[in-house]
Formats: structure tokens, sequence, C-alpha cells
């Protein structure tokens, strides 16, 4: 008989040569449960989405309610949907007041995409910058954003007029001028191992970008509802954005992502022309009711307030000869070790162990943390375990 694996192998597409292929049988709160009977404590919280855990009771409630009343009926922006409105009113309530409008898509990609579009047509320039090390999805554009060339060489040409900075760089700058459209970036660099910024660092780019009329674009796929202390990181670091692009955990487990804006900005797609962008599943309604349960979830009990408490709990718990520095905001973390050749014998023998942490794209010395931010001191201690055992396994590798 032909195994489980070797159907997901040729049948289902790959991302890379060597997939995990973990065969999961459920999952509930901070656990994936395997089907020949594996618990593991999840560590990467899908890569910053389930902060929840996984199948928060309020929002399968709110998801199974929706379920009852429809589903699609109509390309994204056609239809009153009161799960779009509900959402969209709640979010805007807890944003600056400069923020007057959400444009609902499917994916994170989608939303820097979208932003693309909306600093093009808002500026009628085309140079934008992002930052090294960096990345914002897997479309062709925002693709272009990155600054590996071994990698975007392999599906060339990219998006013309993109340029790069280093971050937290204040001479670098400089470079932004007055034939910019936009500057997209993170609050806090993720891929590149968890780069928080440096003092007012967010406050000089905000204030370079204003300078010169130019679109201040803050990717919070990855640090937004609560992950680094605050409902976003912007708020965390003191400034404003002109557009917020935000998904990953922000439907509890479901795809749905967002740009968030002003009116006069997100009007550059209303018209002239009309129908400047179209995303026939973007809103869904039971999405939309998934992310207003998230939202509120995070907002009415105590969740948000004790990531950073968390987060300095698991510095104190964590320590070991092989790591030479842990680098996070809030439950975004980066523990990197000493040398790069332990890394893969810590992240296997981890996951042997019962727990689930992953690579970074851009740093091949550390290991990410993002557990979901429901996940208790005692599963913390739990998870610390497992992770100085997996060091001291690595560290018995090259004793002699």
């Amino acid at each position: 008989m032909i195994s489980k694996r070797d159907l997901f192998l040729a049948s289902v597409g790959q991302t890379s040569p060597l997939p995990l292929a973990l065969d999961v049988a459920h999952a509930e709160g901070v656990y994936i449960h395997s089907t020949d009977g594996k618990q593991f404590l999840d560590l990467n919280s899908g890569i910053s989405v389930s902060s929840l855990g996984h199948r928060h009771p309020k929002v399968i409630e709110a998801i199974q309610t929706q379920l009852g009343k429809y589903m699609h009926t109509m390309v994204y922006g056609e239809h009153l949907q009161s799960p779009q409105i509900e959402f969209a009113q709640l979010l805007l309530s807890k944003l600056d007041p400069t923020f007057q409008s959400v444009y609902f898509v499917m994916t994170g990609t989608e939303t820097v995409e979208l932003a693309i579009k909306l600093a093009r047509r808002h500026s009628g320039r085309t140079k934008i910058f992002s930052c090294r090390n960096a990345y914002h999805g897997s479309t062709l554009a925002a693709e272009s954003l990155r600054s590996d060339i071994d990698f975007t060489m392999h599906f060339q040409p990219s998006m013309p007029g993109v340029e790069h900075l280093d971050f937290n760089s204040f001479d670098d700058l400089n470079k932004i001028d007055a034939h910019t459209a936009a500057v997209i970036m993170e609050p806090v660099q993720a891929e590149a191992g968890v780069k928080p910024p440096n003092d007012d660092y967010l406050k000089a780019v905000r204030k370079k970008c204003s300078e010169h009329s130019v679109l201040f674009v803050l990717d919070e796929i990855q640090t937004g509802f609560g992950r680094t202390g605050k409902l976003f990181a912007h708020q965390k670091y003191g400034v404003v954005p002109d557009i917020l692009l935000i998904g990953k955990s922000m439907g509890g487990g479901m795809p749905i992502g967002a740009c968030v804006s002003s009116k006069e900005i997100m009007s550059c797609i209303t018209k002239n022309p009309a129908l400047g962008h179209i995303t026939t599943f973007g809103g869904h309604p039971v999405c939309a009711s998934a992310a207003h349960a998230n939202l509120s979830v995070l907002l009415e009990e105590n969740i948000i307030d004790e990531v950073l408490e968390k987060e300095l709990f698991i510095h104190d718990n964590l320590q070991h000869e092989l790591i030479s520095e842990i680098r996070s905001s809030g439950l975004m973390m980066a523990v990197e070790l000493s040398r790069k050749k332990y890394l893969k014998h810590v992240v296997n023998h981890t996951i042997e162990q019962g727990a689930l942490i992953d690579y970074f794209l851009f740093n091949r010395k550390s290991f990410r943390l993002a557990p979901p931010l429901i996940i208790s001191k005692n599963e913390i201690k739990r998870a610390c375990g497992i992770l100085m055992k997996a060091m001291d396994f690595a560290q018995k590798q090259y004793a002699h």
C-alpha cells in the first residue's frame, strides 16, 4: 500500500525537497498531535499565525455561527456583509484616527501587492525602498522587494524600481527622496532573525517619509495582534504609518489579510480606474467572523498584557553555553547559537523530543521561537527544558 507520505509527495505541490511532513491528526491549544500518537508543543504558531493557540473555542463558535448564515455571495466589495463591517469598526477603534478604511484580502502577500499599487497611484512615482534581508511574500512584486539576488535571479525580470536600505541605518535614510513612492518595511525584521528597531529609528523613517511626501508602509503581518506586547508593533515603537499591512494571526487560524489606511489613500483603487484591485474571496465572511472573534479575545482577556512578562520569563529560563544571544520583541524571538553547525542538530532534536521550532530565511545561526501567546509559564519551562537538552545533544556531536 502506498503511504500517505508518498501520496503527499506525489500529488501535493512541494515548497522544498525535504518537507517536515508531520502527519497531523488534530491540534488544540498549544499542542499539535500526529497520527502516530505523538504530541508536539507548538513553539512556531504556524509562523506566528496561531496566537490564540489552535482552535480557540470563541473563534470556532464565531465560525460555526457564520456558517449557519452564509459563506461567499459575491466578489469582495459588492455586497454588504456584516462580518466585514463589524470587524473593520472594531479594528479601526483601536488604531490612530488617521486609519479610516480597511481593505480585506486573503493573504499577507496580497496586502503587499495592494500597498505597491496604492503607493504608485497615490504618488505618481515608481521608486520603492525596502530593507535588505526582509521578506514580504512570494508573489512576483512582493518578492521583488527582496535583496537576496541568489533567490530572485531565478525569477527575473523582477518588478523595476526597487532599491534597498539597511535596516537600522540612519545614514541610508538619506536615499529617500522626492522620487520615492513608498518605503515598505517591517517594524521588527523577522526572517533576518528578529531584529528590533534601534531607538527612534522608525521615528526617523517616518520623519524622512513625511519630508518628501513618501508613503510609509509598515508590514505588520508577523508583528500584529499582540505578538510584540502591544496590539501592533508600531504602537510599541511610537510611530504611525500611512499604510498598515496585517495578516497571519488576524484570522485566528483562518486565511485573511488587510490593508489599513486613510480614506484618501484607499480611494486610489476606487476610481480612475475603478476596480483598481479586485479580490474574489477577500474578507470572506467566515474568515472575517473568525478575525472579529480573535481580536475580541485579545482585547477582552489579559493575553497581550502578559506577553512582555512571558518574554522575560523565556530569557530567564533559556540559558545555555551554546547561546550567544536571544533577540526578541515580545514573543517574537530568535535564539542565536555560537556556531551555525549546531543549528540543524538543535532543530531536529527539539522536534524529536516533542517541540516544534523552525529556521529563519536569512539567518543561519538562529532558530525561531514564536509560541502561541496563550502559552503558560509551566509550558514555557517545559519548552526551555527541551531546548536546552537539544543544545546538550548538539554540543555532544562535536565533543571530539
